[in-house]
């Protein structure tokens, strides 16, 4: 079964325009980065020298691959081409999740050990400004005009809403315990921030920062402590959007429009995060106790295939590369 999966896996993946696609996926207990064609699903490359990698992500044009190295209290920067690591930015003690604004600069980094945010400049790697938020800054987020940068802190279960011109706190919104991620809409209307041990996504109008409706998860024969909302995407047409379930081994499926879980998808074990392929054909989710990703074709929402990276994979990152 798993040789056909494969088979239809590459197969799908080599009849659509992202041969040279790359998959970052950072290995939290690992201490590595693991590197796979996305044409073949094969590991390439593994990228080691950092202490405990957890957030991810990288710059618009894909040349740059930012990872969160929590014990080292940096963000190491490696080149996407030939795995090179660049200069390290400075990050703040512990650094767990991040969001580069959209024109690629500056960074914003949650500090959960001393309850801020750090914005730093990628060019310069200079420390903008340290912005304080709620105890346990975790979740990060920005608009798409760049206008606000979103923070969640998990133990003060708000998202704080952050201008990017001042960096003053906005607004404050209560949401349920533990939040974890937060993700906009891609019209910005709408803010999605979801909560681990509320067990529920808050959805938020951001004309008015009120929440709006909150989705809970229901699936049969599974804990409802189990249903562990973590990582969230929304698709590039704000369409759909996908939901990590942390232990429940699913992700969740929303319609945006209506607000309504559509499916739940059966993927790896203690999936955390989440992200979609550069053509958005695929999402990739990180599935922290089998070691392993899982591939979701978006079009069908069928899962097609998992396959094995590091020691407890935490994040992923897609790029086009030449």
């Amino acid at each position: 079964m798993k040789a056909v999966f494969a088979a239809l896996a590459c197969s799908t993946v080599l009849a659509g325009p992202a041969l040279a696609d790359k998959i970052f996926v950072s290995n939290e207990k690992g201490n590595s980065v693991t590197v796979l064609d996305a044409a073949t699903l094969e590991v390439i490359h593994t990228i080691q020298g950092m202490q405990r990698p957890r957030g991810i992500t990288a710059s618009p044009d894909g040349k740059h691959i930012y990872v969160c190295a929590s014990d080292d209290d940096l963000v190491r920067v490696y080149d996407s081409a030939t795995y090179e690591e660049l200069p390290s930015l400075p990050s703040g003690p512990d650094p767990e999740l991040f969001v580069l604004h959209p024109s690629g600069n500056p960074l914003y980094i949650a500090n959960e050990d001393d309850n801020i945010v750090t914005v730093v400049d990628v060019v310069t790697r200079q420390v903008l400004a340290e912005v304080p938020v709620g105890v346990e800054p975790e979740g990060m987020g920005v608009s798409p005009d760049g206008k606000i940068v979103v923070n969640t802190s998990e133990t003060t279960n708000m998202a704080h809403m952050i201008d990017t011109s001042t960096y003053e706190i906005v607004a404050n919104v209560l949401v349920d315990s533990r939040p974890r991620f937060a993700e906009y809409t891609p019209d910005g209307h709408l803010l999605f921030v979801t909560a681990e041990i509320g067990g529920t996504v808050s959805v938020i109008d951001t004309a008015t920062n009120e929440i709006t409706k909150k989705l809970t998860f229901e699936v049969a024969g599974i804990l409802p402590e189990a249903l562990q909302p973590v990582g969230l995407r929304v698709t590039a047409d704000g369409a759909k959007a996908y939901v990590a379930l942390g232990p429940a081994n699913r992700v969740a499926v929303i319609d945006v429009a209506n607000l309504e879980i559509t499916d739940y998808l059966l993927v790896g074990q203690r999936v955390w995060q989440l992200g979609f392929s550069p053509d958005g054909k695929f999402l990739y989710t990180t599935n922290g106790n089998s070691n392993d990703i899982s591939v979701i074709d978006t079009a069908t929402d069928e899962v097609t295939v998992s396959v094995p990276v590091g020691e407890q994979p935490w994040g992923v990152v897609a790029v086009a590369t030449p």
